[in-house]
């Protein structure tokens, strides 16, 4: 019997529910144009989605007009992007996941109280490019324990670390172990940054990896949670693979497979991960079996300004 089992948790997280919602809310109360600086979450669908609605994706803010409606997205952004805002009279809704935003309050708090700030991250991604902004004068961002042994802060004694939310747990914890080997008085946040969403989604991929053959990781190539998932498998000895929607799917990777795992990105919607398992049962994987890890309820609210609109158009609706 060729059997799929399917993840619990996957798929959005509060951050990603919340940011989407900010959109099309916007959209609705408003009207378009809605500008969004970068994209809302990294996945290719939801922002197709979102721009045919008529979001408007910018990388800049000088792409939308003076006095325009801009949301920033779910990664955050630095201060010096808010501050551009104001010059331009944009009127903005921010969307940036209230874990982020953890982080970045983390980073002004050591920068107050003068520590070198080690920014564990990728220094491509947004959330880190926003976060790095708060205090770029005192942080420095690594991706490797190579990193951390190049360091050379002013003060030894005052060295403090963050990380990106959607990191590898054990590639963080390395480094993490590695910085306080360098520097015995490291100080950290008061709980890890990295998200819950992204630490179940790997704890459920460790889970199922000695029961399957192959996991599937439904999710965009420039997620960074959905990586880590790929990789947390790989780590694990599985053949993994990171798939926009079942369209991906190459034939090869199914030969001698009798049970693939199936999960995806915290940015990644449902619906591609049931059109991809539809695939799966018309290649003979005729049992699906749904492995619930943990149950998730977290919830975010949305920002001042939309909350009386989503009373208003709940209200309307029935």
């Amino acid at each position: 019997m060729k059997k799929v089992l399917l993840l619990r948790p996957r798929g959005f997280c509060a951050g990603v529910v919340r940011a989407i919602d900010v959109v099309k809310l916007a959209l609705e109360a408003y009207g378009p144009p809605i500008y969004v600086r970068k994209e809302i979450v990294h996945n290719r669908h939801v922002v197709e989605e979102l721009r045919r609605a008529g979001a408007i994706f910018v990388d800049e803010l000088d792409e939308a007009p003076e006095g325009a409606r801009v949301i920033f997205s779910a990664h955050g952004v630095a201060p010096s992007v808010r501050e551009q805002a104001r010059q331009r009279n944009l009127e903005v809704i921010d969307a940036t996941c209230p874990l982020v935003t953890k982080v970045h309050l983390e980073a002004v708090r050591f920068a107050r109280l003068g520590y070198t700030i080690v920014l564990i991250g990728h220094r491509d991604h947004d959330e880190v490019i926003g976060t790095l902004g708060e205090a770029p004068h005192c942080t420095v961002v690594v991706s490797s324990i190579e990193e951390v042994d190049r360091l050379e802060p002013p003060d030894p004694q005052r060295v403090a670390y963050i990380t990106q939310t959607t990191l590898s747990l054990d590639e963080t914890r390395h480094i993490v172990e590695r910085l306080r080997e360098r520097f015995p008085a490291l100080q950290g946040p008061a709980a890890q940054d990295i998200c819950y969403a992204t630490e179940n989604r790997q704890l459920a991929v460790k889970a199922v990896a000695p029961l399957c053959q192959l996991l599937l990781v439904v999710g965009s190539q420039n997620s960074s949670n959905s990586r880590r998932l790929v990789e947390v498998a790989r780590n694990a000895g599985v053949t993994a693979h990171l798939v926009d929607d079942a369209s991906e799917l190459q034939p090869q990777w199914f030969e001698g497979v009798d049970t693939v795992a199936v999960t995806a990105g915290a940015s990644a919607p449902e619906h591609l991960v049931q059109e991809l398992v539809r695939d799966l049962l018309r290649r003979g994987f005729d049992h699906v079996e749904e492995v619930n890890l943990k149950d998730e309820d977290v919830r975010f609210t949305l920002p001042p300004q939309l909350i009386q609109v989503s009373s208003r158009l709940t209200a309307m609706e029935r």
